[in-house]
């Protein structure tokens, strides 16, 4: 019962703007994608769902990063607390893998196909959407990291 309250009024909340989700960020949200690399990212994560070519959630990502699997590393910007994933960007560093913070949970659960939010998801390529998948990478690549 309560379940289905908490559901209801995940949906009766309106979705928040990408300006107005920049005031729930983490302070080690960074580099944050713009708002056009972040629309970017979520078409990507759509199509390589679609074709079941993404890792999701802190423990099956770090799982595969280990494994030395390639891809991008997409992490959400609002989850707390910090160590639940404050490590998968030094994994990723450590492994020549680019990343990128969004600003919301629920939005890359939403793109993933999943009504759970999720705080951090890997893009693996595939030669159905390479296109966009070159395209985010290029632009993932060239945002400025973090000190």
């Amino acid at each position: 019962m309560a379940r289905e309250k908490e559901v209801e009024a995940a949906e009766a909340a309106p979705e928040l703007s990408y300006r107005e989700q920049l005031g729930h960020l983490n302070p080690i949200a960074q580099p944050l994608a713009s708002r056009k690399l972040t629309r970017k990212l979520y078409k990507c994560i759509r199509k390589a769902a679609k074709h079941k070519q993404i890792r999701r959630g802190v423990k099956e990502v770090q799982k595969f990063i280990n494994k030395g699997e390639k891809g991008i590393a997409v992490l959400a910007g609002d989850t707390l607390p910090i160590d639940v994933y404050c490590h998968i960007p030094i994994m990723c560093e450590d492994r020549n893998l680019p990343y990128a913070y969004v600003p919301s949970k629920s939005d890359l659960g939403a793109a993933a196909g999943s009504k759970r939010p999720t705080c951090v998801i890997l893009i693996k390529p595939h030669e159905e959407y390479q296109e966009a998948y070159d395209e985010c990478l290029e632009d993932v690549e060239a945002l400025p990291m973090p000190l």
